[in-house]
């Protein structure tokens, strides 16, 4: 089956362009519920480029590189706000009341995030390997230690530390911080190499402001009120071998009161070493959400 394949920039009302793709019948957005992945980072482009398709066949599928990286350049201070108002305006301009979320690491954030100021605006929601709440950073930290020579420790630490870094640099930090996301160290080292290559350049200015806004204000003091503002399908996604700890996964389940479907022999990119058990669980699950 070919998939229709548009792309497009849409521009915001302070003028910014946002780079966007969509795969998938989108003449009726106004009777059929879109899906709209949220890309994680913050400060890298679009990479669901393999995991749409899964999907194009059930609902219209758009992607797009959030404000400041990919094809969407932009610079300025970068907000919660602002991002969550970029994706109100995506949809008024596809033509889409409503959408089913399908975020992925900070991308489940951004989600949860336009959850709460828009809850009129999300059909389903569907958070993948994120967003992680309680004391999560201090175990995540030390599993990556674990996978990590202590030569690749050093080096990453040294890397971070230079002031300017040049091409090559940059790619060997993102490597090195990246490939312990995985399950499997080998394959994971050739993503990581390869996601380096494709993702750079980082916006690291973006990183740090919704880094620091994050932990000024962080989403675990909405939970109370996020979840009484959901829609009728939720559902968190984690690969269990995900470095950061999935017991903060299994917090957040529990506090919004929605299922976690572990995903085995996987880590923070879970389409990637699990490809077939993913493909299911996403088809499932937006099957559901936008059958009437």
């Amino acid at each position: 089956m070919t998939l229709i394949r548009k792309q497009g920039l849409a521009s915001m009302k302070d003028g910014a362009q946002i780079s966007w793709t969509a795969l998938g019948d989108t003449t009726d957005t106004t009777r059929r519920a879109p899906v709209v992945m949220l890309h994680g980072g913050p400060g890298v482009r679009d990479y669901l480029g393999d995991v749409a398709p899964m999907l194009a066949d059930l609902a219209p599928v758009y992607c797009y590189d959030q404000r400041g990286t990919g094809g969407s350049p932009w610079e300025g201070r970068h907000s919660f706000a602002l991002h969550v108002g970029d994706l109100a305006e995506l949809l008024n301009q596809w033509g889409a009341a409503r959408a089913v979320l399908v975020g992925h690491s900070y991308g489940t954030n951004l989600a949860s995030r336009f959850c709460l100021a828009h809850p009129d605006r999300v059909a389903a929601l569907l958070l993948m390997c994120g967003p992680f709440v309680g004391d999560w950073r201090s175990g995540d930290q030390a599993e990556r230690d674990r996978r990590m020579s202590p030569a690749q420790q050093m080096r990453l630490r040294l890397l971070e530390q230079l002031p300017d870094r040049t091409v090559e640099q940059e790619t060997e930090l993102l490597t090195l911080a990246w490939f312990t996301d995985h399950a499997d160290p080998e394959r994971g080292w050739q993503w990581a190499s390869q996601g380096a290559r494709q993702r750079r350049p980082v916006n690291w200015a973006m990183n740090a402001d919704l880094g620091k806004e994050g932990r000024a204000d962080p989403l675990d003091a909405h939970l109370d009120r996020l979840r009484s503002c959901l829609p009728a399908h939720v559902e968190i996604l984690g690969g269990v071998h995900d470095p950061r700890p999935l017991s903060a996964l299994e917090t957040l389940a529990s506090q919004l009161e929605v299922p976690l479907t572990r995903i085995e022999d996987a880590g923070h990119e879970p389409w990637l070493e699990q490809p077939a058990t993913v493909r299911r669980r996403l088809r499932e699950f937006v099957r559901a959400a936008v059958t009437p």
